[in-house]
């Protein structure tokens, strides 16, 4: 083996050593370059208005597409995993809102992480330069996963693993450090339709696109104006995000509760029914969701949601 090869392989064992050290459920690697497939279908998407009002998703088409335009020099992306399944749902019959945003809002939580992650490995390695995210940068992070072969995308467009299912939250490190490259894995969605059919306002409008503009997650999160009055009826009690496609994926079957006390909801969360929703007041929504993924749609944005399923 020569010097440079086995200063990659070095390299890429202490990242997937450290990524388990701090949690992450697994830990994949690719190359850094322009992602040619994705480039004609996310130009598609964007063409055919699946994105509804989320302009920002029309902004940076080039560095979505090249992680070397957000990092010069990047070599490698490592792509991460992180758990948040949780051990305790909601009542049955309330008004619900989606499991990632039980506890504290992941992009505190795991940026503090790739932070640990990046300083570790300069005290390691030496000079590096890199970029950590979590969902906050035009990165595609489904795309990268898979191809670093952390699992494949599924027909409800998230990534699937045949270990963990699709609970988790992704966050990459753009490096400039040369790395051992893992090869992507195989689709096993199979014939299964679940997710497509499953879907209470029809968004997954053919395998593997997501028609964002009429995904539940997008009224009840990113929609800032009233939701339109056809979907009366049709959000199936969600007031934050929407679990309904992975709740019903068979690779969920495998998920296991989460290890991380930050992601452990309130206790008054998983017991409220819906009379205490509809009264909340901006105290008790202060309270519950202080650190809180669901201060994004803010208490006018829940009260909207609230009462549009009355």
């Amino acid at each position: 083996m020569s010097v440079a090869m086995s200063i990659k392989t070095k390299h890429t064992d202490l990242i997937k050593t450290e990524a388990q050290r701090l949690g992450f459920l697994s830990c994949g690697i690719a190359k850094a370059e322009f992602l040619e497939e994705e480039a004609p279908r996310l130009e598609r998407w964007l063409k055919e208005n699946r994105h509804g009002e989320m302009q920002y998703m029309e902004n940076h088409f080039d560095k979505r597409l090249d992680p070397r335009k957000l990092v010069p020099g990047a070599k490698s992306v490592v792509s991460l995993l992180y758990n948040y399944y949780p051990s305790e749902s909601q009542i049955d019959n309330t008004y619900k809102i989606s499991k990632y945003a039980y506890g504290m809002d992941y992009h505190f939580v795991i940026k503090d992480k790739l932070k640990e992650f990046m300083h570790n490995l300069q005290e390691e390695i030496g000079e590096i330069h890199g970029r950590a995210f979590v969902d906050s940068a035009p990165v595609l992070e489904k795309a990268w996963a898979a191809r670093s072969g952390l699992g494949w995308i599924g027909k409800h467009s998230n990534l699937l693993t045949q270990q963990l299912g699709s609970f988790y939250f992704l966050a990459e490190l753009v490096l400039d450090l040369e790395l051992e490259s893992d090869h992507p894995v195989t689709d096993h969605c199979g014939d299964c339709t679940a997710c497509i059919d499953a879907c209470p306002t029809e968004a997954i409008i053919q395998p593997y696109v997501v028609d964002g503009s009429k995904c539940i997650s997008y009224f009840t999160i990113e929609l800032k104006n009233e939701i339109p009055a056809s979907y009366k009826g049709r959000l199936d009690d969600w007031v934050f995000g929407c679990d309904v496609c992975q709740d019903v994926c068979p690779w969920n079957r495998f998920s296991e509760a989460h290890e991380e006390p930050l992601f452990n909801p309130h206790t008054a969360l998983l017991s409220m029914d819906k009379k205490e929703w509809q009264e909340i007041s901006q105290d008790v929504f202060n309270s519950v969701f202080q650190k809180s993924a669901v201060k994004r749609t803010k208490y006018t944005g829940l009260k909207r949601n609230i009462k549009f399923l009355d």
